[in-house]
């Protein structure tokens, strides 16, 4: 369902809305799609890991990065297709 809505003053906008079943059916895809594996090893051990895993260690190697208790970080993410 789409509808039309006033972001401020200036800006006119149009959003879409899911329906419950819309709601659940995504909710599931996307919940699906952070268990896939993918091939990057994980930062202790093994040689694969869940997207979600992987998204989590990230997180953790930016913030160890932020807190300067590492002089570099870099993304072990080059392109995930």
């Amino acid at each position: 369902m789409m509808k039309r809505e006033d972001f401020s003053k200036k800006k006119v906008g149009q959003r879409e809305y899911l329906n419950n079943s819309e709601t659940t059916d995504l909710t599931s895809k996307l919940y699906s799609h952070f268990e896939s594996m993918v091939e990057i090893p994980r930062m202790k051990h093994g040689k694969r890991q869940t997207l979600e895993t992987l998204i989590n260690e990230e997180a953790f190697l930016l913030a160890q990065y932020l807190r300067d208790e590492h002089e570099t970080w870099s993304p072990r993410i080059s392109n995930l297709n």
